[in-house]
C-alpha cells in the first residue's frame, strides 16, 4: 500500500455526544449503525443514564458494526473530531419560550467551556433548541472560529419540506431540491423561487406533469413542514429519529470532507445585509466545518421574510443579553 493511499484510508474517529436524552441516544444509535466512526463517548449529567445507553448500544455490536462506545466525561472530548451537544431541557407547562431560551443558554454557557478545556481542534455541532440562539451562545462561549461551531439548523425542516413536496409531486424526495432558510422555528422561510426537480422550477415541472401547485397548495405544504414538530409532539411527546439522521448527515460530511450543501445554522457572512447572527442558509460542509455559506438568489418576498426571521432571532439574543 502506498503512502498516498494510506493518507486517505478511513481511520477510527471519535465522536463525543453531550446530552444523552432521546435525541442524543438516537443519534448514537444511528452513528453505530452507520459504521462511520471508531469511538462514541456518551456524556450526560446523569451518568447512570449514559451508562445504560452505552450498555444497550454495546449489546447491538455483535450484530452490527464494531465501535468502542462508553459513558465518559468531559476529558473524553479530547481528540473528538466532532462534539455533538444535545443537552438541554424542554419547555415546562406555563413557561414562556424566553424562559426556555434563558435556561438552555445558561446550560450551554456552562457546558461549552468544559468541552473546550479538553478539545481545541474539533467541531461543535449544536442540536439543542432554540438551535440558532444556542449555536450563537456556544460560539461566543467557545472562543473558536465561527466555522467550527455549527447548529443543526433547518436540516430537518428542509428534509420535511422535500419529503412533502416529493409526496405531492410523485417523485423521490431525494430528487427534489428545495430549502427552508432562516430560523429553525416559526419564522422559517420556504424558498419556492429556486425549488426544482431535475433542474425544472416547480411551476414548469407542474405545468408539464399536470400537478396543481397553486398558492393554497404551497401554503398547506409549508404549514405542514413548519408545524410538523408540534404535530409529532402532540402524538408521541417528542421528535428524535429524523433529527438524529440529520445530525448523522452533517457529521458524515465533516468526517469524509464531502463538501455537502446542507441548511445548517452558522454565522451569516453579511448576506442579505445580515451580520452577527446565526441562522440557516445552504452551506458547504467539510472537514473544517463551514467551508462557505451560499448566497441564494432569493426573490424580494423571501429576502424580506428572511430579514424578519433574523429580526426575531436578534430580539431573543437582545433579551438574553438584558437578562444576563
Amino acid at each position: 500500500m502506498s503512502h498516498m493511499s494510506q493518507l486517505h484510508e478511513p481511520h477510527p474517529h471519535r465522536i463525543a455526544i453531550v446530552g444523552v436524552g432521546r435525541v442524543g441516544a438516537t443519534f448514537a444509535y444511528a452513528l453505530l449503525l452507520s459504521g462511520l466512526v471508531g469511538e462514541i463517548v456518551l456524556i450526560n449529567r446523569d451518568h447512570k443514564r449514559a451508562e445504560g445507553e452505552a450498555m444497550d448500544l454495546n449489546h447491538a455490536m455483535p450484530l452490527s458494526e464494531t465501535v468502542r462506545i462508553w459513558a465518559g466525561d468531559y476529558p473524553d472530548c479530547a481528540g473528538a473530531a466532532v462534539v455533538v451537544v444535545a443537552a438541554g431541557t424542554a419547555q415546562r407547562p406555563g413557561e414562556t419560550r424566553l424562559d426556555l431560551d434563558q435556561r438552555n443558554a445558561a446550560i450551554m454557557a456552562d457546558i461549552i467551556p468544559r468541552i473546550t478545556a479538553h478539545n481545541q481542534t474539533g467541531i461543535l455541532l449544536i442540536a439543542t433548541n432554540p438551535v440558532d440562539v444556542l449555536s450563537y451562545v456556544a460560539w461566543q462561549a467557545s472562543g473558536w472560529p465561527h466555522q467550527r461551531v455549527i447548529g443543526s439548523g433547518t436540516v430537518l425542516d428542509t428534509a420535511r419540506f422535500r419529503y412533502l413536496l416529493g409526496e405531492h409531486l410523485g417523485v423521490d424526495p431525494r430528487s427534489v431540491h428545495a430549502y427552508i432558510v432562516g430560523e429553525h422555528g416559526d419564522s422559517e422561510v420556504p424558498v419556492w423561487s429556486t425549488a426544482n426537480v431535475a433542474g425544472m422550477r416547480l411551476d414548469e415541472f407542474c405545468q408539464r406533469e399536470d400537478c396543481p401547485l397553486g398558492p393554497e397548495v404551497r401554503e398547506r405544504i409549508f404549514h405542514r413542514t413548519r408545524d410538523a414538530a408540534y404535530e409529532i409532539i402532540q402524538r408521541k411527546g417528542s421528535t428524535y429519529y429524523a433529527v438524529a439522521v440529520g445530525l448523522l448527515r452533517i457529521v458524515e460530511s465533516i468526517l469524509r470532507d464531502q463538501h455537502t450543501v446542507l441548511s445548517v445554522s452558522s454565522l451569516v457572512p453579511g448576506h442579505y445585509g445580515l451580520e452577527n447572527i446565526y441562522l440557516s442558509l445552504p452551506t458547504v460542509i467539510g472537514r473544517n466545518g463551514v467551508e462557505r455559506v451560499l448566497h441564494l438568489p432569493l426573490d424580494k418576498g423571501e429576502t424580506a421574510a428572511l430579514r424578519e426571521s433574523a429580526g426575531v432571532l436578534r430580539g431573543v439574543l437582545n433579551e438574553l443579553d438584558r437578562e444576563s
